[in-house]
């Protein structure tokens, strides 16, 4: 969370395509570590996939432009988890983040494995 929100605050020392992306894979990068440690002893694809459809779920309620969801999303918590507004941008950042976690997951169990 912590570099999720650094990387809006110091955005002005970023280029302009990573500041584009940057944000959305980061938070996606959260929800496939939370996953893993929910689901540490599944496998890495069921985690990312898993991962992929809660992200693609509340990119796709941003939709949905009810009064009661509206409240939610106007709070600080409320507009950092559900976002405000639907961007195909968001998705691509979102399987981006989650791609390089599955890579790096992938790489790491090879790497045990290949050691035992």
């Amino acid at each position: 969370m912590v570099l999720g929100l650094s990387s809006r605050k110091y955005a002005c020392y970023l280029p302009e395509y990573i500041n584009t992306y940057l944000g959305d894979a980061l938070w996606a990068v959260m929800i496939y570590l939370f996953a893993a440690l929910l689901l540490n002893d599944r496998k890495p694809s069921l985690i990312a996939l898993l991962s992929l459809l809660f992200c693609y779920l509340i990119e796709i309620s941003q939709l949905y432009h009810a009064p009661w969801i509206d409240a939610i999303r106007n709070t600080r918590l409320g507009g950092l988890v559900l976002g405000f507004g639907f961007l195909w941008t968001d998705i691509i950042a979102y399987t981006m983040g989650i791609g390089v976690m599955l890579a790096i997951e992938s790489v790491y169990f090879w790497s045990k494995e290949k050691k035992e």
